[in-house]
């Protein structure tokens, strides 16, 4: 394992009540030139360890690369974790990587979503020969994600501590609502969620499969019959635990 900071001098910075340095820790397992960045979930307001070093080890059990995201959370400005994952994408493709993929849990899916629906929106100002590299993940994989920021379909925590006093103000709740920023050229997709989630509804995603459609872009949905939120591995779960080879099988067949 190998830890990378993302700038020396990170943006946004003052906008948060420590020193705080995102970073990714770089799990290899060989030398393909593909990898994905894993980002955990924790509702904007933490990150936890079970979406993070385990799925990379999972990775690396299907013999694909994987790099930890280790981004910014509440208090912080609404675009470091978006700007976070733009510079994370970034970084990954300047260590030679041709074929990058972001995965995320829950809030963690949401900036996996933004990956793949924002990549062309300036996040942060650039600053080096890195920043001219595409911020655009070759595929994106939300699992039980916050997609939306819409009142009918949003975890409103994940929300929250993300827009702080602008939560509710509609140009922002659009923006980040995922399923409303598809494009033809939206990466491919692979997402999952239980249908009885306690905590993100799965129409969720069932809204950004509608989209995907829409554009016609490729991409994968399962949806388990049962299971609560925050799963991760789901190693205790027969049925839900299918899901980490769906995803390894999924990225394979594109090229991992």
């Amino acid at each position: 394992m190998e830890k990378y900071y993302l700038w020396e001098n990170p943006p946004y910075i003052s906008d948060t009540n420590n020193d705080f340095r995102p970073s990714i820790t770089e799990y290899k397992v060989n030398d393909n030139k593909t990898a994905v960045i894993v980002c955990p979930g924790g509702g904007y307001g933490m990150k936890a360890d079970h979406e993070g070093e385990p799925i990379a080890v999972m990775f690396n059990e299907h013999g694909i690369n994987a790099f930890v995201l280790d981004y910014n959370v509440y208090p912080c400005n609404k675009f470091a974790p978006l700007s976070d994952v733009q510079r994370a994408v970034r970084l990954v493709r300047s260590m030679g990587y041709e074929k990058v993929a972001t995965l995320g849990f829950s809030a963690g899916g949401h900036l996996c979503c933004t990956s793949g629906t924002l990549y062309n929106f300036n996040a942060y100002p650039k600053t080096d020969e890195v920043d001219e590299l595409s911020a655009r993940p070759d595929a994106f994989m939300p699992c039980y994600p916050v997609v939306s920021f819409r009142d009918e379909l949003t975890h409103m925590g994940s929300r929250q501590n993300l827009l702080r006093d602008e939560m509710n103000d509609p140009v922002l709740v659009s923006m980040f609502s995922n399923e409303l920023n598809v494009t033809k050229d939206t990466p491919p997709c692979f997402m999952w969620i239980t249908r009885n989630d306690d905590a993100v509804s799965s129409r969720n995603v069932m809204a950004l499969a509608n989209a995907l459609l829409d554009k016609e872009v490729y991409f994968a949905l399962h949806i388990y019959p049962n299971g609560c939120h925050g799963l991760g591995l789901a190693k205790d779960r027969n049925d839900v635990s299918t899901w980490s080879d769906l995803a390894s099988t999924f990225l394979k067949n594109l090229g991992w």
